[in-house]
């Protein structure tokens, strides 16, 4: 059964409230601007893909997204490596309906009833509605990927859906399950998160004639920046502002999901404390949030979970260095610079 009271999710980066963090995001995305408006007209004739009994709940689905994260970085490699191209409007709407599929698989899981301002698909029609709806999110993504010319995009898309739905797998069986290393937490967030990341700078590449080398570079980059951002948007629900998250703060926990604060702060934590966070966690309680946040700020949480945040992204400008430099560059390593920037902000909000 969903929460009596809304919950809502976490807006991505690209939408915080912070004037000058959003005037240097449209920066970033401004030469791109009319490919992602093309990609958020391209999603919404999808509608007309599915039977029309299902027209409801996909004009639901493909409405009103965010500011698209992965299509930008599909057409700001693309730029990097030349020009973009139909078929990169076709691969930016394909992984934005990958990632639409898991977040409505999400929402099911976590009992989210709240995201981008307007209820979510389960808690408007029911879990199973919404189960079913996104496996065939999942289906027209793959649908679309075999009408390439070529089997390797649809080979690339069908294994990174496989690599997302087995790193949520591996979350959740991770739940509340003390101790999770830290190296396991790393793995499932490239999974869960960094995979669709790199595939969409992997097939941006293909599609733009990169070498392999050059493709190889560009997934590494961007997976590790997919991870970063993961990495940033745990730390968000743990040291963010309500305001600034868009959500209550605490959800993860709430949901049994161990994330980087909280393996700090058990790796840090003496027995007793340690004992307590455990406790805490198995049983938890909202009003415990405050017992966590308390003890975060005692053994100095932030700073190293910020700097895993800034290692990651360090990580993805090594492997932009790998490739020729060209100006389209600097856009990718701009967006790298403006999740930095995001991630030091939440210091000030602690």
């Amino acid at each position: 059964m969903l929460a009596a009271t809304p919950r809502a999710i976490a807006a991505p980066i690209t939408e915080l409230p912070s004037a000058a963090s959003g005037l240097l995001w449209k920066q970033i995305v401004e030469p791109v601007g009319p490919f992602l408006d093309t990609v958020a007209v391209r999603l919404a004739e999808q509608v007309t893909a599915f039977d029309p009994g299902l027209a409801t709940y996909a004009e639901y689905a493909l409405n009103g997204q965010g500011k698209q994260l992965r299509p930008a970085l599909v057409a700001l490699t693309a730029r990097a490596l030349g020009q973009t191209r139909e078929e990169h409007i076709t691969v930016a709407v394909i992984i934005e309906m990958v990632h639409l599929a898991t977040l409505v698989h999400d929402d099911v899981m976590d009992a989210g009833e709240i995201r981008r301002g307007k209820l979510t698909l389960a808690a408007r029609w029911g879990n199973e509605i919404a189960v079913l709806f996104g496996d065939c999110l999942f289906a027209q993504a793959l649908r679309l990927a075999a009408g390439f010319p070529t089997p390797e995009v649809c080979r690339a898309v069908a294994l990174a859906t496989n690599t997302v739905c087995a790193g949520e797998l591996l979350q959740t069986r991770h739940r509340r399950n003390f101790p999770v290393s830290q190296r396991e937490y790393y793995k499932v967030l490239e999974m869960k998160t960094g995979e669709l990341f790199a595939l969409s700078c992997d097939l941006s590449g293909l599609i733009g004639g990169a070498t392999a080398s050059q493709r190889a570079s560009l997934r590494a980059f961007g997976r590790a920046f997919g991870t970063a951002y993961q990495l940033y948007d745990d730390c968000l629900d743990l040291f963010g502002l309500e305001s600034q998250a868009g959500k209550s703060l605490g959800t993860d926990l709430a949901n049994g999901k161990l994330t980087l604060p909280v393996l700090l702060l058990w790796q840090k934590a003496g027995a007793a404390d340690r004992a307590r966070l455990e406790g805490w966690v198995q049983n938890w309680q909202p009003r415990r949030l405050e017992d966590v946040l308390n003890l975060l700020s005692r053994y100095g949480i932030l700073p190293p979970a910020l700097e895993t945040v800034h290692a990651y992204l360090r990580q993805a400008r090594e492997h932009l260095q790998q490739l020729e430099p060209a100006p389209g560059l600097q856009s990718l390593l701009d967006v790298t610079e403006f999740l930095a920037r995001q991630s030091d902000a939440l210091s000030s909000a602690t």
